[in-house]
């Protein structure tokens, strides 16, 4: 069951309900947004052909940034559409077409063999095949306008898309991480992602400010799936950036900051879990949020590192 037709497909990317892709078709043509790792690859075609697609009627791929858990398969999956064209970000459009500098940094954090093992070998696009999208521009998906908007804060080479059609937002990882089996009598669980090496606090708060603005009905998530009640979403992303500023800046300089990094994010998370009665133990909470929680503590010490710019 799709609304205006858009399908949310699981990419399987670490575990179930963790890494979405979004199918939209419009008038039998077809926009991929995201497409996860070459491992999602056969996902995203079986979902197409569930749709009633065959891979030369997928016109678009739009990747929303070059986080591998969101574009790795990019290179791979365009091999398999005749008739796409990649959408990007001025910023992104470099690593798509070249990844080699992509997977140097990444190997770097992951090693070699968790590299194969969740990303597989990153496949270049071609530059011909590329269309780099500047802020405000608008491609078109058989007339189904979709507008991509520069939103820097989660990552300089970040664009959001609005969806005209469903006054929806594509939101990659600007509009934060909610998990559904987080979801609770209050509705959804929401926290900030300050994945390195990028996070930039005013920045992403102006982002989303700047999507909350279009008074949007929905909130297409990478991680994961569709989310409304955007208004209460948003005030609970600005609370949990400072809140977030507030921990490394209590952290920093401490011989044990990364511990001291993640213990504060465990904290604040349990008791905004407390405050929204999620319908789970804290031990629960803890490890669906426990590689969030790390990789945000990287990324809040990659931020003081830099001298919080």
């Amino acid at each position: 069951m799709s609304l205006h037709g858009i399908h949310t497909i699981d990419t399987a990317f670490q575990r179930d309900h963790f890494d979405a892709a979004y199918l939209i078709v419009e008038e039998g043509r077809g926009a991929f947004i995201d497409c996860g790792t070459n491992h999602s690859v056969p996902r995203l075609l079986a979902a197409a052909q569930r749709a009633g697609l065959a891979a030369a009627d997928i016109d678009l791929l739009i990747v929303t940034h070059v986080h591998l858990d969101h574009a790795g398969g990019a290179g791979l999956l365009m091999q398999h559409l005749p008739n796409a064209t990649l959408v990007a970000h001025p910023r992104a459009a470099p690593h798509l077409i070249d990844p080699e500098k992509l997977i140097a940094g990444a190997t770097a954090v992951y090693g070699e063999e968790e590299m194969q093992r969740s990303y597989g070998a990153i496949q270049p696009v071609p530059e011909a095949r590329v269309r780099i999208v500047d802020d405000g521009e608008t491609v078109l998906l058989a007339g189904r306008a979709l507008e991509c908007i520069d939103t820097p804060g989660h990552a300089r080479h970040h664009h959001c898309i609005w969806d005209t059609r469903s006054r929806s937002w594509f939101t990659g990882d600007t509009f934060g991480l909610s998990y559904r089996e987080l979801d609770g009598p209050h509705g959804a669980f929401i926290l900030p992602t300050t994945t390195p090496v990028q996070f930039e606090p005013e920045a992403l708060k102006a982002s989303i400010v700047r999507m909350v603005e279009r008074a949007p009905e929905a909130m297409y998530l990478t991680h994961y799936g569709p989310v409304s009640d955007v208004p209460r979403l948003a005030q609970a992303l600005y609370e949990q950036i400072d809140a977030m500023v507030a921990i490394a800046d209590s952290c920093d300089g401490r011989a044990d900051r990364h511990r001291c990094l993640t213990a504060g994010l465990t904290a604040l998370y349990l008791e905004r879990a407390h405050a929204l009665q999620v319908p789970l133990a804290d031990e629960d909470v803890e490890r669906i949020l426990a590689m969030d929680i790390e990789l945000n503590a990287q990324g809040l010490g990659v931020w003081l590192d830099r001298g919080r710019p």
